[in-house]
C-alpha cells in the first residue's frame, strides 16, 4: 500500500508540474505575460518529465495511466483556477479516467 501511495503522489506532482508549466507558457504566449513566465513553465514541464521516471512500472504503462491522472487534474485545474464548474458528464468522465488509472497501474499481475 505504501508503494501505491508513493506512486499516486508522483502522479499528482507530475500533473501539477505539467499543467502548471503549460499554464505558465500559455500565459506568456497567449496573454502577454513576461518571458520569465515562459521560462518557469519550461522548467515545470521538464520537472514533469523527470518525475515520471520515479514510477515503478514501464514507460508505456506509466504514460497510459498518467493520461487518466492528467484528465482528473486538468478538470480540477479548470474548476479551481479557471472557475469552470464541472458538470455531471465531466465528473463521470473523471471517475472513469481514475478507474482506468487504478486498473492499469495497480491491478495485481502474475
Amino acid at each position: 500500500m505504501k508503494e501505491v501511495l508513493k506512486s499516486l503522489l508522483y502522479f499528482i506532482w507530475a500533473g501539477l508540474f505539467e499543467i502548471g508549466g503549460g499554464y505558465l507558457v500559455w500565459q506568456w504566449l497567449k496573454e502577454g505575460k513576461p518571458v520569465w513566465w515562459g521560462i518557469a513553465g519550461a522548467i515545470g514541464l521538464a520537472l514533469y518529465g523527470m518525475l515520471a521516471t520515479l514510477q515503478p512500472a514501464n514507460f508505456g504503462r506509466v504514460y497510459a495511466a498518467y493520461g487518466g491522472v492528467f484528465i482528473v487534474m486538468a478538470m480540477l485545474w479548470g474548476w479551481k483556477v479557471d472557475g469552470v464548474t464541472p458538470d455531471r458528464y465531466d465528473i463521470l468522465g473523471v471517475c472513469l479516467a481514475l478507474l482506468s488509472v487504478l486498473i492499469i497501474m495497480y491491478t495485481p499481475r502474475g
